[in-house]
């Protein structure tokens, strides 16, 4: 059991915290362990994380904690899994690793997604009954691909007609299911937009009037902006489709136009750093740094990786009677971001990791 004193964000109020029985109480609890306070954080979120996946594909289980435990060293508490091959109900029952919310496995069509990762649907008409199976399986997500290189074209290209996606949404929203996607290009977005899916990740051909059309309908963004930083090495790897390298390199070029551009239109934005391939996992400060650099304020990029996503995500802050899952700084971290790169305590489930 411990006591902190400290700034509680988001409101700035100086307070006690005392943390007992893993949930946290802003009445007095005897016989507590007084911990240095500082800036008191609800436990960051990483939105788009997939502990399981590895440079070479698919990690064993073993692995996939090992991932997930360089997270929670950097603070990340939270993590909505986006999209992983193996089996990660073990990790969720282990108190020492971040709280996942599992998205099940990507869903795509042969030849359309990174080998070994997606299940391979045999025809787009076939999406529906598939999201209602991941729907079962996950925990409140589904994870299509709704563009990726198709070589008979050298580009960029959706992989689901529209009917389809509109069928595939209405299924998981009834199911109780939100539904997202990786989506680079620019030509799946206007099927997957109106359709109804919950959220896109990277989004780097958003325009204006499909981001005003996004914050209608409350669609949110996760913009993944350290893992688009490899856009001009997967263009440069293109040499036999000049089109898609070209496109790729366009969409690079453009994205922090996209994010200022969503940011200003409403559209709610998360920070997710796609770790897991390319990304290297416990890099969620570098991402919240982009957002900033984006156009995105200090306070609000943090929020974007702890108190507003948990929200998003159905996941109490630092409130009385919620679980304790926190970070203690010694600076504020909306003065400086560079200061969730040193924190003083990680507290997870009530326990004090560091």
């Amino acid at each position: 059991m411990y006591r902190l004193r400290g700034v509680v964000l988001p409101d700035g109020t100086d307070r006690d915290v005392w943390v007992s029985d893993g949930r946290i109480s802003f009445e007095p609890v005897e016989g507590t362990r007084l911990l240095d306070g500082g800036f008191l954080v609800p436990g960051l979120v990483d939105a788009h994380c997939h502990p399981g996946i590895g440079v070479g594909g698919p990690t064993t289980l073993a692995e996939a904690a090992a991932q997930a435990l360089t997270d929670r060293d950097a603070g990340t508490l939270l993590i909505r899994d986006c999209g992983v091959p193996i089996d990660t109900r073990p990790l969720q029952a282990r108190a020492d690793l971040p709280r996942i919310i599992r998205g099940g496995r990507h869903l795509a069509l042969p030849k359309r997604y990174v080998p070994g990762l997606g299940v391979d649907l045999d025809h787009p008409d076939q999406l529906p009954a598939a999201v209602a199976e991941q729907a079962a399986a996950g925990d409140g997500w589904v994870k299509l691909v709704g563009d990726w290189i198709d070589r008979g074209v050298g580009d960029l290209a959706p992989l689901w007609p529209d009917d389809v996606l509109a069928e595939a949404v209405k299924v998981a929203h009834e199911a109780g299911a939100r539904v997202t996607a990786h989506v680079f290009g620019e030509d799946a977005l206007p099927g997957l937009i109106n359709a109804g899916i919950d959220c896109l990740e990277h989004g780097t051909g958003l325009s204006a009037d499909l981001l005003a059309e996004m914050a209608r309908r409350g669609t949110a963004l996760v913009p993944t902006l350290i893992n688009i930083e490899n856009f001009s090495g997967i263009a440069d790897q293109a040499v036999r489709y000049p089109r898609y390298a070209a496109h790729m390199r366009k969409l690079h070029a453009g994205v922090a136009d996209m994010v200022r551009a969503a940011l200003d239109t409403g559209v709610a934005v998360y920070a997710g750093t796609d770790a897991g391939g390319m990304v290297e996992h416990g890099r969620l400060a570098d991402e919240v740094e982009a957002l900033n650099r984006s156009g995105m304020p200090r306070e609000e990029a943090l929020a974007a990786a702890s108190w507003a996503a948990r929200e998003w995500l159905g996941h109490e802050g630092i409130a009385h009677g919620a679980p304790a899952d926190l970070v203690v700084y010694d600076a504020d971290p909306r003065e400086d971001l560079a200061v969730l790169r040193r924190p003083r305590h990680i507290l997870l489930r009530g326990t004090l990791i560091r």
